[in-house]
């Protein structure tokens, strides 16, 4: 698999064909828009630039991989590539037209690639002449510095088409990680707790620059709301409703009218200067820190132990999992492992017992707190 395709030339995409053709692969590269295929390789030059100007690459090595990138009309161009991985509109349909074409003009055991952070890989399958050749390989942004790609099998995709996916990714430089085709994957569905238990403590009166004092205190680099702050808001919201909808609105997955009226005023963070803690200085942990962590941590536990027990993934996979892509100083389970199991069953059914009505089930345990 010397060939590969990337269909989307927006950040994503060209930050994947980036990661791709450093590792020495040939990339064939195109996107609908013809301004994007006519930018892409000066976007990429302008990006690369100051990586020759503070002396981490050379001009040679610059322009060697800008060379192993080739522009190319359409997907009908891409005939020769051994694997495609499409990086276009989250649009289910469209999805499927861009694989059902790619079908007509790549070998039968050619893979093709999804980079949806949403969308069902086995919906996506449907109608494809060939099912078994499709799966998702989640990239997280900016795709050449992230070491983490989700890997998505859906119930028929082949072997072998796994294998080859994971391995040509693995010699760019990623941490490959299977992970059931379940909505939010693994990252964004067990993020959904370190997010949300800090919005219902929101509710229930707590300052935002407090809960984030009391996480950085357990030895997080970015409280929730930072980290809100971070990738926006509204972006936070999509993301949370999206899950909650995908799963039939259970408890887990509510979305707090907090986070709600935040994006309504417009202060989404970083990008528009204002946000939940952005640009206000660091507070002091609060006296009850300890127990504000215990809080949040119960609840990623949970949330990991009830993805867990549906298959398709790893305690281990969970735990890099979030360590690579939220960053975090430990995964759920090496938590458990340090809380132990009684001490976050307990904490669980504090909760529970004084959730109000619309989070009854919010704090439900995991099979794995209910074994002996």
């Amino acid at each position: 698999m010397r060939t590969l395709a990337v269909i989307g030339l927006g950040t994503m995409g060209l930050g994947i064909a980036q990661t791709y053709a450093a590792a020495g692969f040939d990339v064939l590269a195109t996107d609908a828009v013809p301004a994007a295929r006519d930018s892409a390789q000066a976007r990429l030059r302008d990006g690369l630039r100051p990586r020759v100007q503070a002396g981490k690459l050379t001009e040679g090595a610059m322009e060697a991989l800008l060379g192993r990138i080739t522009v190319v009309p359409d997907p009908e161009a891409m005939g020769t590539a051994s694997l495609a991985i499409e990086a276009i509109v989250e649009k289910i349909g469209v999805k499927r037209g861009l694989f059902a074409a790619l079908e007509t003009v790549m070998a039968p055991d050619a893979v093709l690639a999804t980079n949806t952070s949403s969308l069902s890989v086995a919906a996506m399958a449907q109608g494809l002449a060939r099912p078994e050749r499709l799966l998702g390989l989640h990239f997280f942004n900016p795709a050449p510095v992230m070491k983490l790609v989700e890997l998505v099998a859906h119930p028929g995709t082949a072997a072998d088409a796994l294998s080859r996916a994971r391995q040509v990714t693995e010699a760019a430089g990623k941490t490959v990680i299977a992970c059931p085709d379940r909505p939010g994957f693994i990252v964004n569905r067990c993020a959904r707790p370190f997010y949300g238990e800090a919005l219902a403590l929101l509710e229930e009166g707590r300052s935002p620059a407090e809960i984030d004092a009391a996480m950085q205190a357990a030895g997080y680099r970015l409280g929730p709301f930072a980290l809100i702050d971070l990738v926006g808001a509204d972006i936070n919201l999509a993301a949370t409703e999206s899950l909650a909808t995908a799963m039939d609105g259970h408890p887990r997955y509510h979305v707090f009218d907090v986070l709600r009226r935040q994006v309504a005023s417009g202060d989404l963070g970083r990008k528009t200067g204002k946000g939940f803690v952005h640009p206000q200085a660091s507070a002091a942990p609060p006296q009850d820190a300890a127990a504000i962590a215990l809080r949040i941590e119960a609840a990623l536990v949970n949330e990991a132990g009830w993805l867990l027990s549906e298959g398709g993934t790893t305690a281990g996979g969970i735990d890099t999992a979030l360590k690579l892509g939220l960053n975090f100083p430990r995964g759920p389970f090496d938590i458990l492992a340090a809380r132990g199991r009684a001490k976050l069953r307990d904490e669980l059914h504090r909760l529970a017992a004084v959730a109000p009505p619309h989070l009854q089930g919010r704090y439900s345990p995991a099979p794995l707190f209910r074994e002996a």
